[in-house]
């Protein structure tokens, strides 16, 4: 063999070290939560975590840079593609006996170098999230002031026109993470009355906006003369509502909560439905009585809302919105603040990054390093950045995440369960486990008609049709998207190429349904007979796949161009580091321990509480999984 070329051996090694997954043990009845929550507690849960978010930020930059008018189109789509995600992340929350995020259910069910990618995402979609917050909480702030701060800036610093990059300096965004940073290292929490309270004056805000709104509509914004319904076209409105999705972000609260509900398995994707629904309607109706009132073009994204009272001369509802915005954004801000330095912790912990960004505060329990460095980082972008480039940096990587997701609810469904070591009452023992057929295997109906697929080794089928229907949907996403624009294919070879990525997508679909799945009740959940369940798969999980990459490749490509720089930097972490700190790694090697202080230990929000922790009420909200 040449000098310098691995062996197989190395590299099948390399390969399993990529794809080894993360141990978890079952769960024991003391770490079960009690079952309190009703649908309309979860559909409260999902509608804060929801609205707000994008309200007072996505409205104007997708009016008035993507889609004019046509946002109401884009958060439909945007709606859409978020619940088909949902529902895969609410039975992955089920499979995974843990408050964990898309991290967490990656690394479970996918291997260690996907969950890495998507934790780096994470934390990405932390940071941008709060810079983005800041951003627009400097800018409502300045508006009840008027402008001042920003005149200020520029009459001393100047403006600047480099894309991408903010008109001025927000010295205010940048100093409004430094103080939470403080508070936050202080062992300061945010109260859950106080949740409660911004949340109700945000519905109440948003009722105002809907019904002033519509009281001052002119139907001739959306007229041809000021540049019609859709200006920006049909790529206008996926490229907005790749954006949107950025708007219903909320629905894992309902997800984490799921072992907190009474009746999971109906009320969880009910909640999430109608949580959905509720959150699009409240979009779409502010954002139709926003290009209603005043042109389009003529909105200021940065405060759109407000900005769009002051044109019609209703400064003071304006001045309520602003006030309304500083309200709703507050509890949202304060969620990812409290929960990016802890997931970065717990990357840490898993030894997949730093070691020192695992210690915590001995008295605070807050993960100091991760803190101060995040915290400074994240001024940094909400100082320089500007808004509409922070939220599609943070829809892509939301997107690229969300889409994993899908992947693992179908990986799950064809993994071969280990046997159960207890069964739920009222269950038969023994007898219908042992007559079920495994997963993987061909469905006895087909197999008169597949017998070809007999004869591969078990799983083999099930594993190239997945790595197939993946890339067809990427294929076929290209083909839409570029195949007249950028590639200037000939129409006989667009849709030549159009056939047969959908005819390649049609068949590993088929594929995949034809072999067996778990049954119902193979999960990880004591509550195994209760667990809500993604229907229709695998078509459902396909879908959501090929509609999320649909999604993100009509993004721009600078933003594609910065994030695969940031996705470079991950890589080089991770195979410089995580690939062989990894605690994974660790227990292929005996005598090794997980350094003390880590985060594993001591964050709720990763780890599930006991009974009697859960039975005491709670006077702090706890940062939710992302």
């Amino acid at each position: 063999m040449a000098w310098g070329l691995p062996s197989t051996a190395s590299l099948v090694c390399v390969c399993q070290k990529l794809n080894r997954v993360k141990t978890l043990e079952e769960p024991t009845k003391e770490t079960l939560l009690q079952r309190r929550l009703t649908t309309l507690d979860l559909i409260l849960l999902g509608v804060g975590g929801m609205v707000g978010l994008g309200l007072y930020m996505l409205m104007g930059t997708v009016a008035k840079g993507m889609a004019g008018p046509a946002v109401v189109v884009s958060l439909g789509v945007a709606a859409i593609a978020s619940l088909l995600v949902a529902l895969c992340y609410t039975e992955l929350g089920v499979h995974v006996p843990r408050r964990g995020s898309a991290y967490l259910f990656t690394y479970v069910s996918m291997g260690e170098l996907w969950a890495f990618l998507v934790g780096w995402n994470v934390l990405l979609r932390c940071l941008i999230t709060g810079a983005a917050v800041a951003r627009a909480w400097s800018s409502y702030l300045d508006s009840i002031f008027s402008h001042r701060i920003r005149s200020f800036t520029e009459a001393h610093v100047g403006i600047w026109q480099v894309p991408f990059l903010s008109q001025y300096p927000d010295f205010l965004a940048a100093v409004i993470p430094l103080l939470a940073s403080t508070f936050i290292f202080c062992g300061a929490r945010v109260s859950s009355w106080l949740t409660r309270t911004f949340s109700v004056i945000t519905m109440v805000v948003i009722l105002f906006i809907i019904i002033l709104g519509f009281v001052l509509a002119h139907p001739h914004n959306w007229s041809t003369e000021e540049g019609g319904f859709a200006p920006f076209g049909f790529s206008g409105i996926m490229a907005g509502a790749a954006t949107c999705f950025y708007a219903f972000m909320g629905f894992h609260v309902v997800a984490n909560y799921s072992e907190e509900a009474r009746n999971p398995k109906r009320a969880v994707p009910m909640a999430i439905t109608i949580s959905l629904g509720l959150a699009a309607g409240a979009y779409i109706l502010v954002s139709t009585v926003l290009t209603l009132m005043v042109p389009w073009h003529s909105l200021d994204p940065d405060w759109a809302l407000a900005d769009a009272f002051h044109q019609r001369g209703y400064s003071w509802a304006g001045f309520i919105v602003a006030a309304g915005a500083i309200c709703g954004k507050g509890p949202i801000w304060a969620r990812y603040i409290f929960f990016l330095p802890r997931m970065v912790s717990a990357i840490a912990a898993d030894g997949l990054f730093f070691q020192g960004f695992a210690r915590v505060h001995p008295r605070t329990q807050v993960p100091v390093v991760s803190l101060l460095v995040f915290g400074v980082l994240m001024a940094f972008l909400a100082l320089l950045l500007d808004l509409q480039a922070l939220v599609q940096f943070h829809s892509i990587g939301a997107l690229l995440d969300y889409t994993f997701l899908p992947t693992s609810i179908i990986i799950l469904r064809f993994r071969k369960s280990p046997p159960s070591t207890s069964q739920h009452p009222g269950s038969p023992v023994g007898t219908e486990q042992d007559s079920a057929p495994e997963p993987r295997q061909l469905r006895a109906a087909l197999r008169p008609y597949l017998h070809f697929l007999g004869g591969c080794r078990p799983g083999a089928a099930v594993a190239w049709a997945l790595g197939v229907l993946v890339a067809s949907a990427i294929t076929l996403d290209c083909v839409l998207v570029f195949g007249d624009s950028a590639l200037h294919l000939p129409p006989w070879g667009y849709t030549l190429l159009l056939l047969l990525s959908s005819a390649t997508f049609l068949l590993s679909l088929l594929v995949l349904g034809a072999h067996q799945q778990q049954r119902r009740q193979d999960t990880f959940s004591p509550a195994q007979h209760l667990s809500p369940q993604v229907p229709m798969v695998p078509l459902t999980p396909a879908l959501s796949i090929l509609l999320n990459t649909f999604l993100m490749l009509h993004l721009s490509y600078v933003i594609w161009l910065v994030f695969s720089i940031w996705l470079l930097i991950g890589l080089t972490v991770y195979f410089g580091y995580g690939i062989w700190h990894s605690k994974e790694n660790q227990r292929e090697r005996p005598g090794l321990t997980v350094p003390r202080g880590s985060l594993e230990e001591t964050v709720p929000a990763l780890h599930p509480p006991s009974r009697a922790s859960a039975q005491k009420p709670s006077h702090t909200e706890q940062p939710t999984s992302l």
